[in-house]
């Protein structure tokens, strides 16, 4: 399958019409939109760590959660980290596909990846845009046991957490920065909300706000999403080699 072939068929599944406004996602770079896509790498973000790692095992394709290029690129050299990255990808024939925001609330996106991880049923969409995801455990649980089932399914080592003082059995969720949804997520009825990243302010507030405020870390709350993105790589070519980088840059100490 071609490049163009392939990104078309992602972008069906996956519409632009999902995008945020101020978004910039899809079709990052492509040399050669004819070349033929053997080996695809999956990664949150394209480092130039990913895009080196992907010349020297010599992958076709990159497709990312975080857009390759976010803001405009005001000039191509090599004192641009951006630009740097697209100068060593066109160089290497690998194209570049990004799926932002629209992969956040594409059904069986971030967040319905997010709910199926935690089990929840009766899910439905939430905030602005309807972009979160608000449902129900299938039984009560303390908040230290939540916690732990947040770890493992998560992946995480570790979590921020702020005692609403509740029981956890409906459960709000948006991956990456979920600021913003808090209000949100409590007009959803949820008794816990976990997101990536929380304000401190509004972390301080939540006894007062009446729900449980969990920080999971963007980079694992999102990153579940790419088997989401293998399994569609699979249904459209089965003989695609497809695998993952771990692009998380940032450690615990």
């Amino acid at each position: 399958m071609t490049v163009k072939e392939l990104y078309e068929k992602l972008d069906k599944r996956i519409p632009k019409s999902l995008s945020e406004q101020w978004d910039n996602d899809g079709l990052m770079c492509s040399a050669d939109s004819s070349q033929e896509v053997k080996k695809a790498l999956l990664t949150l973000d394209v480092t130039e760590e990913i895009v080196d790692f992907a010349i020297e095992r010599s992958y076709d394709l990159i497709i990312s959660h975080h857009p390759l290029i976010f803001r405009p690129v005001s000039h191509i050299s090599e004192d641009n980290h951006v630009a740097r990255k697209i100068i060593k990808l066109i160089d290497n024939d690998i194209s570049v596909f990004s799926f932002h925001t629209r992969l956040d609330k594409v059904s069986g996106g971030v967040n319905d990846t997010l709910a199926s991880l935690f089990g929840l049923y009766d899910v439905e969409c939430f905030g602005e845009g309807e972009l979160g995801r608000v449902g129900n455990l299938s039984r009560e649980m303390e908040l230290d046991e939540f916690l732990d089932l947040a770890k493992t399914a998560l992946g995480t080592p570790s979590l921020r957490v702020a005692n609403g003082y509740n029981v956890v059995k409906r459960v709000a969720l948006v991956g990456g920065d979920g600021k913003d949804f808090v209000k949100s997520a409590i007009e959803s009825g949820a008794d816990t909300y976990l997101s990536g990243r929380i304000s401190y302010n509004l972390m301080e507030e939540a006894s007062e706000l009446g729900i449980n405020l969990i920080e999971a870390g963007h980079y694992h709350t999102e990153a579940p999403v790419l088997q989401f993105l293998a399994d569609l790589l699979a249904s459209y070519d089965m003989s695609l080699t497809v695998d993952f980088a771990d692009s998380n840059m940032i450690e615990i100490i």
